[in-house]
């Protein structure tokens, strides 16, 4: 299921779509007759192609340097791997940001000095704590400061990366770039964004860098091409494929995943008319545009997929030995060896970013038994003590359940905090940070890696803590886990519990799902289930069973409607009158959640239908007016509610959970629409006393198991169903299981602690006489 576009934004060239569509998640929230292909990635993952590496001499070709380059990182990388006999320093692995790793990389190629904290070996014995990774470094930096100081976590905390500042002569030069190729000038500070200071220059040489910029289309991206280049562009220009490379894989990041096989990528280039997609492929490759992986190959950074990508096969390779070029390291014939793992696309980004967290969830799994939490767990209730002991033999804990088990996890902070040993507790978001008792002093991910909650950073950067908690695990992206991971000091542990059966993360990436499914540590299941009506449906829907449930109380309604119209009408009545009436909670505490931003009954038509009812006014500001429930996204991935206070010629500022935020006015488009009802995605890690699921006859395709789950288990003490969708719904639990994402965390996990166990098994060396 692909990710909502609004066709009303698709006439100008380069028009982009507005970011909050996109933010709350990859692909589940589009209505039927959507279609989620265009927009919604952010300038953090854009890849300037004028940053390709320089040649080792001068009669290697750039393609070469660059595969050679790739496979001196992979040695250096495997080389580290095979000198570890302890546990491993916090922080020494490739940084997960892409700019870092690339820069290392270039300096191996030129003979420069090398940053040893990033490439060097680690200690195999006693080793010092590191310098902090540049990832991590990163994130310290970001501590609220100015006017964002006291804001809730997250909205002052996004990295670097994510927001570049661009002198205003550089702005305004891409503006005239754009305006020469027929597209908006508005797109100037986006652009200029993506792409840096260069833009201009950059969109000049390679115009198709334009699909660098959020809801950019490659239609689009053409016409401005042929606008600047006239008759010396085509289909088949290499610029125009490495472009579209980049651009694919980036659309499918907000999916979910984290790499795509090459035969699909081929597929999608042959569909927008790229006349030798084979080749396209190989030269996005060797531009750098993307990496290349093939799982089990001795080189899976680029190797392989070179040397055997010649015959054009599906998987791009004929049997395992073309992988390396040589014969199987068993003798067994090429047939016998069985087909040979896909060959993979992926971003440097997300590449790095599973390599840095699969190294440090390996270091943490090899974390030893600590004797003296075995007091703790004897005075704790049984399910506690359960997780303390755990936690006491491993570095590395799941926990899983609902919302009456995250009661566990705190508990287990209570018990380390009375040892001594410093303990947090991380959620995913304010509110579900202000749903847990205040004694166990809870924060959020972002507000954690930001600095301005917890306990801050040592002198090396590192967490000032021993024990890390993070509940709502299901929300944790790629790259967020592994900032975390980096960021843990050596001997610290890492309990990571949330429901399993809740929508995955809005970023790229199912770190939870993969660490279950690898089964590289101990995991373990709550026996605590949700009390009541709701608890009772949502456990069976878990199980991909939908069946009535008592609710005396009127805990659960099912409101049936004919269309879309009569959802929206009973909706807004819903929310305005019988559930204040009957259950004494306000508008304000009613929570509407239904599958897409577009359609008749999307977020769109919601929130305009209940603006009018519930806070009517000529939307002065931007189509806001004082008063107005809103939903903020920052970031892709980050949703915070609250309300609009007023407006000025600084932006339009709102007050979110008490704290002023001001909201640049080329800002508000994109960063903030209407909060009274959200999507499914939007609404994970969140709940309200009460929540109306709105589902209307062109929902049905948006349906899956996931999305029922975390729709219905919103409200604690109430929920309605507008129920417009008849048996698809019921299908949807039974036969709709979640969408499956492309990542590489768990081959990448399990092959490290398998070459780890192999290491420690060997014989030691018969020590020699005198």
């Amino acid at each position: 299921m692909e990710h909502a576009v609004s066709t009303d934004r698709d006439t100008a060239p380069g028009a982009a779509e507005n970011a909050a569509e996109h933010a709350d998640g990859p692909g589940a929230d589009a209505p039927a007759g959507e279609s989620a292909t265009d927009g919604g990635e952010t300038a953090e993952g854009a890849v300037a192609e004028g940053e390709t590496a320089e040649t080792v001499a001068a009669e290697v070709s750039e393609a070469a340097a660059e595969l050679a380059a790739q496979r001196e990182l992979r040695e250096r990388i495997e080389q580290r791997k095979a000198e570890k006999a302890g546990p491993i320093a916090a922080g020494t692995k490739l940084s997960g940001q892409a700019a870092d790793l690339l820069a290392a990389v270039r300096a191996v190629e030129s003979g420069a000095p090398v940053d040893r904290s990033l490439l060097g070996p680690r200690a195999s014995a006693a080793p010092e704590r590191a310098e902090p990774s540049p990832r991590a470094a990163e994130a310290a930096s970001a501590a609220p400061s100015g006017p964002s100081a006291g804001l809730p976590s997250g909205l002052s905390s996004a990295p670097a990366s994510a927001v570049r500042a661009v002198p205003a002569e550089a702005v305004s030069a891409v503006g005239t770039v754009l305006a020469e190729g027929g597209a908006p000038e508005a797109l100037a500070g986006q652009v200029a964004a993506a792409l840096g200071e260069q833009a201009a220059e950059v969109l000049r040489e390679d115009p198709w860098q334009l699909l660098a910029v959020p809801g950019v289309r490659p239609e689009q991206a053409d016409g401005f091409a042929r606008a600047l280049l006239g008759a010396a562009c085509g289909p088949g220009d290499e610029r125009r494929a490495a472009a579209l490379v980049g651009w694919l894989l980036e659309r499918t990041a907000l999916q979910g995943h984290t790499a795509l096989e090459a035969a699909s990528v081929r597929g999608t280039l042959a569909e927008h008319a790229v006349p030798d997609p084979h080749e396209a492929v190989r030269h996005a490759i060797a531009e750098g545009a993307v990496l290349v992986f093939q799982e089990g190959a001795e080189d899976s950074f680029g190797g392989g997929f070179e040397d055997g990508f010649e015959d054009g096969s599906e998987a791009g390779v004929d049997a395992p030995e073309a992988v390396a070029g040589e014969e199987p390291a068993d003798g067994t014939d090429a047939a016998e060896a069985g087909p040979p793992a896909p060959v993979l696309l992926g971003l440097d980004r997300y590449a790095l970013a599973e390599e840095s967290l699969a190294d440090g969830l390996a270091r943490l799994v090899k974390t030893g038994p600590d004797d003296s939490w075995d007091e703790a767990a004897a005075a704790a209730p049984r399910a506690a003590a359960e997780l303390i002991r755990a936690v006491a033999g491993h570095g590395l804990v799941l926990h899983t359940g609902g919302e009456a088990a995250r009661a566990e996890p705190v508990a287990l902070a209570g018990a380390a905090r009375s040892l001594g040993v410093r303990a947090v507790v991380a959620a995913h978001s304010e509110n579900g940070r202000d749903r847990l008792d205040a004694t166990a002093g809870a924060v959020t991910v972002a507000g954690l890696l930001a600095g301005a909650e917890g306990p801050g950073r040592d002198a090396d950067g590192m967490f000032a803590l021993d024990l890390l908690i993070v509940l709502d695990a299901p929300q944790l992206d790629v790259e967020t886990a592994a900032m975390i991971v980096e960021s843990l000091p050596d001997g610290s542990r890492l309990v990571l519990s949330g429901d399993p059966g809740v929508l995955w993360s809005a970023g790229a990436g199912r770190v939870f799902a993969d660490l279950l499914a690898a089964r590289v540590c101990p995991q373990l299941a709550s026996r605590t289930p949700d009390p009541g009506p709701i608890g009772e449906l949502v456990s069976g829907i878990g199980i991909g069973e939908l069946h009535q449930v008592e609710a005396p109380g009127k805990e659960v309604v099912i409101v049936p409607v004919r269309d879309a119209g009569e959802a929206v009408h009973r909706a807004v009545q819903l929310v305005a009158e019988s559930v204040p009436r009957a259950f004494g909670v306000d508008a304000g505490q009613t929570q509407v959640i239904t599958v897409g931003h577009g359609g008749s009954a999307g977020t769109r038509a919601l929130n305009t239908a209940l603006k009018q009812r519930l806070n009517p006014g000529p939307g002065r500001f931007g189509g806001f007016d004082p008063g107005d429930r809103i939903a903020y996204v920052p970031s892709p991935g980050r949703t915070f509610q609250g309300a609009v206070v007023s407006a000025d010629t600084e932006g339009l500022r709102l007050d979110c959970g008490g704290a002023e935020v001001v909201v640049p006015r080329d800002r508000v488009e994109s960063a903030v629409r209407h909060g009274w009802a959200l999507t499914a995605h939007q609404a994970a890690g969140m709940r309200w006393p009460a929540a109306v699921v709105v589902l209307p006859g062109d929902a049905a395709r948006g349906l899956s198991r996931p999305w029922v789950y975390t729709a219905f288990s919103r409200g604690d003490r109430h929920l309605s169903v507008v129920h417009g969708v008849d048996q698809a719904l019921a299908r949807a639990v039974t036969d709709v299981p979640s969408q499956e994402r492309t990542t590489r965390l768990r081959p990448l996990i399990e092959s490290l602690l398998i070459e780890s166990l192999l290491i420690e098994s060997l014989p030691t060396p018969a020590a020699q006489p005198g």
